[in-house]
């Protein structure tokens, strides 16, 4: 067994983690970096190192979960999701959604504020996961900087954030409408029953095994004509397979029974 493949079995022992379903290119030389950074020699060595290193230890869980995100993250895809939440769920008194891997929360929010435009307050549900705790307690504080608000009109910073100089915090109203949890895509079970499931930017630094897999959770954790909405470069190859069926680029919607089973039998 290698220096890196030793570090990935402990490393999975010691955080759930299983690195061997990322793609090992993208992940090994973002700890290669952080290693050689703090010239650190073997990834036996580094192992080591975290387990004597809290700063260190969150340092590596920040490689690894790599949190990159914005309000409106490529605004023109949620111009569509908005559509869709006009056209399919605007008449319902209540909805809930998975705003799946959140990070520091731009997402998630960005889901509340988008979603109180078409629907009452108390019917919106949203279920906010990732992995790691630093970021979910980030992002239950709700501030942030302006720069991650570049997506958004002078008009909905105003509507959605109070500002306290150069920091913008969420308006209180928004707050409960989500749940903040740590959860594990690969390895926990997939909560359920959702109209709508955002996922994005994420699976791209999965295998593809492991990309099959999440697909499989989403299509179960879906209503019967729900909505994933996944990242640009995230298309879904063979959908049907997860009981989906593309509906946009990168909009997925899940297929009633009956329409799967016609499916099915036409393409038999």
């Amino acid at each position: 067994m290698d220096d890196y493949q030793w570090f990935i079995m402990h490393f999975h022992n010691l955080t759930g983690i299983d690195l061997s379903l990322y793609k090992e290119e993208q992940m090994k030389r973002r700890l290669t970096t952080l290693r050689l950074k703090r010239n650190i020699q073997t990834f036996q060595e580094f192992y080591h190192a975290i387990l004597k290193s809290k700063p260190l230890y969150e340092e590596c869980l920040d490689r690894v979960t790599i949190n990159v995100t914005e309000f409106y993250r490529n605004r023109p895809r949620w111009d569509v999701l908005e559509q869709f939440i006009k056209e399919q769920f605007r008449d319902k008194q209540e909805i809930k959604v998975w705003s799946a891997a959140c990070s520091t929360g731009e997402e998630p929010f960005s889901l509340a504020t988008l979603l109180s435009r078409y629907l009452p307050l108390e019917g919106i549900h949203i279920t906010a996961t990732d992995i790691d705790l630093k970021v979910l307690r980030k992002a239950k504080e709700g501030n942030y900087i302006e720069r991650t608000l570049n997506n958004l009109t002078d008009q909905e910073k105003t509507m959605f954030f109070d500002k306290n100089g150069l920091i913008y915090t969420v308006k209180d109203k928004y707050r409960p409408l989500i749940t903040f949890q740590q959860h594990n895509l690969l390895s926990d079970p997939a909560p359920d029953s959702f109209d709508l499931i955002v996922c994005r930017n994420v699976l791209i630094y999965f295998k593809e095994d492991a990309k099959q897999m999440i697909y499989q959770k989403f299509g179960q954790a879906l209503k019967p004509n729900g909505l994933l909405f996944v990242g640009s470069t995230e298309q879904i190859f063979h959908s049907e397979n997860f009981n989906l069926k593309p509906v946009k680029t990168f909009f997925y919607q899940k297929i009633e029974k009956s329409s799967y089973d016609v499916m099915c039998r036409t393409s038999s």
